[in-house]
């Protein structure tokens, strides 16, 4: 009996959403006295992972791009040749394309947008996220594996450092009808699956030309850029950035939003996010009632006079 997760890397380096990944599943091999393994694919820098409480990484070198079927597929056998009980992944676009695959082969239950550690083993009762995050529920998974997708920023980063083994680990890998022909990513810029920050703008900003001072205002703070679905769809910013329901999740700890009316289905996608602030000319707008904080006032007045602030902030406290 063990705890298995998958931890996702980025060009050879772990993501935080991984690393988050990790300390979630210590937390559970901890309440079930048991070890953390993990599988790693095509990173040479394991150590880390033993910061966070790691005990075993099985190393596989896989060279070509991500494929569902085949990493399910490895998994299934990492997880068989570890006698894991428990599996853990994240909520990225990639983790929620495999994790169905992986328990069927593993013949598990699957449980998505889990926030805390399991309520009780036995039995075994998680606590997700339901309903576009507007409520919780607690659920008991009743297969002898079980797999559990964390929601991001859910648990957050905790360290216990522990004896690292790394381990040659070389899969029988089957063929897949799925094919991946190219990947293009961003780069350069921060992730909005990683970012703690999210600074998002819509319609009100009038035109692509004037993103401008909401890129400066995510380099000043560290964050990544986002944008509403009208935004996406008038193509002034990448379908890639498009948050809410339809697009990209959202759970930072913090979500700017300007000049964006607040629709159902975008508040959806960023319910997640700890703290919302808007900033919009329309007072009746829905997103009010949403936010945590709200500024009613003209973007192009109100963002560089912010801009101004945060630079003389960080200046005089760096």
């Amino acid at each position: 009996m063990s705890v298995l997760v998958y931890i996702e890397s980025e060009n050879g380096a772990f993501k935080k959403a991984a690393l988050e990944v990790a300390s979630y599943g210590r937390a559970v091999a901890n309440a079930l006295n048991t070890n953390l393994n993990a599988v790693v694919f095509n990173t040479k820098d394991c150590t880390p992972l033993g910061t966070f409480g790691v005990d075993k990484v099985l190393s596989v070198n896989h060279s070509e791009q991500f494929n569902a079927k085949i990493y399910a597929d490895i998994l299934v056998q990492a997880a068989q040749k570890e006698q894991a009980n428990v599996v853990v992944l994240s909520s990225s676009a990639d983790s929620r394309y495999l994790a169905p695959m992986l328990s069927v082969g593993l013949d598990a239950g699957y449980v998505p947008n889990v926030v805390e550690i399991p309520k009780s083993t036995q039995p075994f009762v998680v606590k997700r996220s339901v309903f576009s995050n507007k409520a919780f529920c607690e659920t008991e998974i009743t297969t002898e594996v079980k797999v559990i997708g964390l929601s991001n920023n859910a648990f957050g980063l905790v360290e216990q450092s522990v004896s690292l083994e790394v381990e040659s680990f070389s899969p029988s890998i089957t063929s897949s009808e799925i094919s991946v022909e190219n990947v293009d990513k961003a780069a350069n810029k921060v992730s909005i699956a990683d970012a703690e920050t999210v600074v998002s703008a819509g319609r009100g900003l009038k035109g692509p030309e004037n993103w401008g001072m909401i890129e400066e205002l995510a380099d000043v703070l560290g964050a990544a850029t986002a944008c509403s679905k009208p935004v996406s769809d008038l193509g002034w910013r990448p379908h890639s950035e498009h948050v809410g329901q339809t697009g990209k999740p959202v759970a930072s700890n913090l979500y700017i939003a300007i000049g964006i009316s607040g629709a159902i289905q975008h508040l959806a996608g960023i319910n997640s996010s700890k703290v919302k602030v808007v900033i919009n000319t329309d007072p009746e707008a829905p997103f009010f009632k949403a936010a945590d904080y709200g500024i009613v006032g003209d973007a192009f007045e109100v963002v560089p006079k912010l801009i101004e602030k945060l630079k003389t902030f960080k200046a005089q406290n760096s």
